[in-house]
């Protein structure tokens, strides 16, 4: 909440990850059509999302209206860059009292003062209802934050049902942390359960909306997400849930996907050096070994707590922040998030409370790294959230992360130069073996058994076997 083409010398191969690797790609790449469904090329079954992306939409910074109809004008450029999920931040009312900074400000959208309404601040219910509508048209999904652990001090169940609320020792409504704008709800209610359950049944029947990304998800009984879920599902069975939490109990719950929280700070140690690459390798392995094979993860370079509170993803990760999100959209389970204004790119923190417009220029640099990845996870069923993962060895494992990922006959690999030198190395698996598709240069590259390659630092290279 908190709040290139490839130049041989003898055996040896030269790859350069730097900010030209997508310009010769984003004029190749066929745009994606406005009509086209998301399950696209790929068979993914009812797991309609396996192959997809998200989009985090901070409606209030995204423009200078800050509106739901400013924002809609932004569809068909993010539906060229490959974007198919679009997750609001909450769009309910924010409460009045105790906001943060003062009561002029605009507070935190996540202290909820109706769990039915609609933000003033974006425009009115039926704006919300007309631009669903067109987000599908588009083919688009639309899913909205939900914050289930809290509410603002002035909900109406403050006084029309206090006893949905926690109390502290002295009897007064309770807070976590230093959300003094929130109180905490209170889940040993079967009524509040009931109510929670009707009010997200009341976005999904009257809205239209796809689903939920859901705040705080670890900190709500479980037992409730395993009702609530089902009985959405009731409603509307392919229904989309997003967990902000890392428990696996969080997907045998119902949710599909759920946060890796430890992976991104894992990047931020990593560049850093206070870590090395077996320590980041061993925390994706445990988290692999650690949540249903069927499940999907959430993995991103950056979102809104991340930018407001510790930072862009240049600041954390510098000459990385490409690197990780190859890395984001390409391993195992993952489901990669960008956040609004990545494509820009956006190197400025957004502030949380108050109005803090993202400063659009009109040039998009980003937005072509973005569609290649996003293309490719479109097309290819290997990056789908089911799809096999085995890391490949190499010759240098200390600094260079390889992993081959499969499905349905088709292949991806990925390698990525995780170390801050330039690293010549072979990749020891003949699984390399044929005339991939390097993604990032659209040109074939002839792959022998004594093939070497040198990355420059935080090089990355991506290949689709077809």
């Amino acid at each position: 909440m908190t709040h290139f083409k490839l130049l041989p010398v003898f055996v040896m191969a030269v790859f350069i990850a730097g900010s030209c690797q997508e310009d010769k790609k984003s004029s190749t790449t066929a745009a994606v059509s406005a009509t086209d469904s998301l399950s696209g090329p790929v068979d993914s079954g009812a797991k309609w999302w396996a192959n997809s992306n998200i989009y985090e939409v901070n409606l209030r910074q995204y423009s200078k209206e800050g509106t739901i109809n400013a924002f809609s004008r932004s569809l068909l450029r993010l539906k060229e860059m490959g974007v198919e999920i679009l997750w609001f931040m909450p769009v309910t009312p924010i409460g009045i009292e105790g906001r943060k900074m003062d009561t002029t400000q605009l507070g935190s959208y996540y202290a909820v003062r109706n769990y039915k309404g609609f933000n003033e601040e974006y425009g009115t219910m039926d704006d919300w209802k007309a631009f669903v509508e067109q987000a599908h048209s588009l083919g688009f999904k639309v899913i909205t934050d939900w914050v289930a652990n809290h509410s603002a001090p002035d909900n109406p169940w403050i006084k029309s049902h206090p006893q949905f609320y926690e109390k502290d020792s002295t009897g007064k409504f309770a807070f976590s942390f230093d959300w003094s704008d929130t109180r905490n709800l209170d889940y040993s209610n079967r009524e509040l359960r009931d109510s929670m359950t009707a009010a997200m049944k009341f976005w999904i029947t009257e809205t239209g909306i796809d689903g939920f990304r859901c705040d705080m998800a670890g900190e709500v009984p479980i037992d409730f997400w395993k009702d609530c879920i089902a009985a959405l599902r009731m409603v509307k069975p392919d229904l989309f849930m997003l967990a902000e939490g890392e428990k696996p109990e969080l997907i045998t719950a119902g949710f599909n996907v759920s946060y890796t929280w430890q992976a991104m700070h894992a990047m931020k140690d990593l560049y850093n050096g206070t870590r090395k690459l077996p320590y980041f390798d061993s925390i994706l392995n445990a988290n692999i070994q650690s949540h249903p094979t069927d499940a999907a993860r959430l993995f991103f370079t950056s979102n809104h707590d991340e930018n407001s509170w510790n930072g862009t993803e240049y600041e954390k990760y510098g000459k990385a922040a490409r690197t990780f999100a190859v890395f984001s959209s390409t391993f195992a389970q993952a489901i990669p998030l960008i956040y609004s204004g990545q494509e820009l790119p956006n190197k400025n923190r957004l502030k949380f409370f108050v109005k803090d417009s993202i400063r659009w220029t009109g040039k998009y640099d980003m937005a072509a790294f973005y569609k290649t990845l996003l293309t490719l996870r479109k097309t290819n069923p290997a990056l789908a959230t089911d799809a096999s993962y085995r890391r490949l060895p190499t010759s240098y494992d200390e600094a260079i992360l390889a992993y081959l990922r499969e499905k349905d006959g088709r292949k991806a690999v990925v390698i990525l130069n995780l170390s801050n030198r330039m690293q010549q190395f072979k990749v020891t698996d003949s699984v390399l073996t044929g005339n991939p598709l390097n993604v990032f240069k659209d040109e074939e590259e002839n792959i022998s058994n004594n093939f070497s390659f040198r990355l420059e630092p935080w090089g990355y290279v991506v290949y689709d076997y077809r």
